[in-house]
C-alpha cells in the first residue's frame, strides 16, 4: 500500500458561515494566513518523516475552503523541504489554465525534485469555471485536448505546432523537459463512471478523492480497468487511489469528538457557499454529459453532508478512531476495493493542528506498520 498525506489548507477562522460564493475577503487576515502557510507547509513536509509515500497539493478559488489557489507554489516549497516523498499535484485545473504553462511548471517541479512529480490533470469543481469565466460546457473538451498537448510538450524532441479546437500555438519547445521518462505519472479525478473512462483513456492514475459508497467505488474501478484494457494497458493497484477524511487519536472517543467538530465546520462553513453555486452551474450548463451524472454529483454531496459519523465510517468515507480501529477500517476498504493508494485528508475543517500532528505520529508508529503490506 501507498499513502498520500493530503492537505486542503482551509481557513479555520470564519466566525459566521459565509452564505454566498465568491466569499467576501473582508475578514481575511494576512498575518494569520502567513502563520497558517508555515504550519500547513511544515506538516506537509513532515509527512515524509511519518511514513507517507506522497504529499498532496490541490487548487481551489475564491473561498476559505482552501488557501491553495496554485498548488505548484506549495509544491515548489515542498521540493526544498523534502528529499524522497512523491509530490502529488491534485491540480492543476487545466481547462481553466494555459496548458503550455502547466507543462512548463510541472516540468520544473519534476526536475527540481529529482523526478518526484505526480502530475494531476483535474477538471475542477463546477463553480470554479465561474471564477475564471470559462464555459463549463467546454470542460471535457478542454481537459482532453490540454492533456494531450501537455504530454506532447513533455515528449516532443523537436519544435511542433499545435492547432486544436481550444488551443493554438504556432511553435512549442519547452525548457526544461521533465526528468521522468517518457513523462511523469498522470493523475485524474475518477469519482464517477464518466471520469473513470476518461482517466483510463489517458492512462492516468484514477483518483476517487472522497469516496461516498464502496459499491459505487468498486463499479468505478471495474469501469476504469475495462476502459484501460481497451486502451492497451493493464492497471495495477497503484493506479487506483481512494480518498478518506482521517482522524487518528489515542482513543475512539477522542477521535470521534475531533472528527465531529471538524466535519461540522467543513460542511456548515467551508462547503456552504459552494453548494448553491455548484447546483446552479450543474442545472444550467453541460458540465456533466448526462442527467444521470448530474444527479450522481448532487446525491454524493448530499450523502456526505447528511450521514452520521458512524454511517460514514461504515461506508468507508472516513477513517476515525484509535490506531487499532483505523487499521480495521483501512483493511475493510482495501478488501472491498483492492486498490493501492490511500489518500488521507488529516486536517478537516478547523480541527486543531496539534490533533493533526498526533494523528500523523500514530499513523507512523501504529497504523502504517500494520497496513503497509495489504
Amino acid at each position: 500500500m501507498l499513502f498520500n498525506f493530503f492537505h486542503l489548507m482551509p481557513w479555520p477562522y470564519c466566525e459566521e458561515p459565509p452564505v454566498s460564493w465568491p466569499v467576501s475577503n473582508k475578514t481575511f487576515d494576512a498575518q494569520k494566513a502567513c502563520e497558517l502557510y508555515e504550519t500547513y507547509t511544515e506538516a506537509m513536509a513532515w509527512s515524509e518523516q511519518c511514513g507517507f509515500d506522497w504529499v498532496g497539493c490541490n487548487e481551489h478559488h475564491f473561498s476559505p475552503y482552501g488557501l491553495m489557489s496554485n498548488c505548484n507554489l506549495i509544491g515548489a516549497a515542498l521540493v526544498a523541504r523534502t528529499r524522497k516523498i512523491k509530490l502529488g499535484m491534485f491540480g492543476n485545473l487545466v481547462p481553466l489554465l494555459n496548458p503550455v504553462r502547466v507543462a512548463e511548471e510541472y516540468a520544473m517541479l519534476d526536475v527540481m525534485s529529482g523526478g518526484r512529480l505526480i502530475a494531476g490533470f483535474m477538471r475542477g469543481i463546477p463553480h470554479e469555471y465561474r471564477a475564471y469565466n470559462v464555459n463549463p460546457d467546454e470542460s471535457h473538451g478542454r481537459l482532453d485536448e490540454a492533456a494531450r498537448l501537455i504530454v506532447k510538450c513533455w515528449t516532443a524532441d523537436e519544435l511542433f505546432r499545435w492547432e486544436g479546437e481550444y488551443y493554438n500555438f504556432p511553435s512549442i519547445s519547452i525548457w526544461p523537459k521533465p526528468m521522468q521518462k517518457p513523462h511523469p505519472p498522470l493523475l485524474m479525478s475518477a469519482s464517477n463512471a464518466e471520469a473513470a473512462e476518461f482517466a483510463a483513456r489517458h492512462k492516468a492514475i484514477m483518483g476517487m478523492t472522497l469516496i461516498a459508497d464502496l459499491d459505487l467505488a468498486r463499479k468505478n474501478i471495474e469501469i476504469y480497468k475495462a476502459a484501460a484494457r481497451i486502451n492497451g494497458y493493464e492497471p495495477t493497484p497503484a493506479h487506483i487511489l481512494t480518498g478518506h477524511q482521517t482522524v487518528i487519536a489515542d482513543s475512539d472517543a477522542e477521535a470521534r469528538d475531533i472528527m465531529r467538530k471538524g466535519l461540522d465546520y467543513f460542511h456548515q462553513v467551508l462547503m456552504r457557499p459552494q453548494r448553491e453555486t455548484q447546483s446552479e452551474v450543474l442545472q444550467k450548463t453541460g458540465y456533466y454529459a448526462s442527467a444521470d451524472q448530474k444527479q450522481y454529483f448532487d446525491a454524493r454531496l448530499k450523502t456526505l453532508r447528511e450521514r452520521t459519523l458512524e454511517e460514514q465510517i461504515e461506508a468507508g468515507t472516513v477513517f476515525c478512531g484509535s490506531p487499532e480501529s483505523v487499521v480495521k477500517q483501512m483493511t475493510k476498504v482495501h478488501k472491498a476495493l483492492g486498490h493501492g493508494v490511500f489518500n488521507m485528508t488529516m486536517k478537516i475543517g478547523n480541527m486543531p493542528d496539534s490533533a493533526v500532528r498526533r494523528g500523523m505520529e500514530l499513523f507512523r508508529d501504529r497504523v502504517a506498520p500494520e497496513v503497509r503490506g495489504l
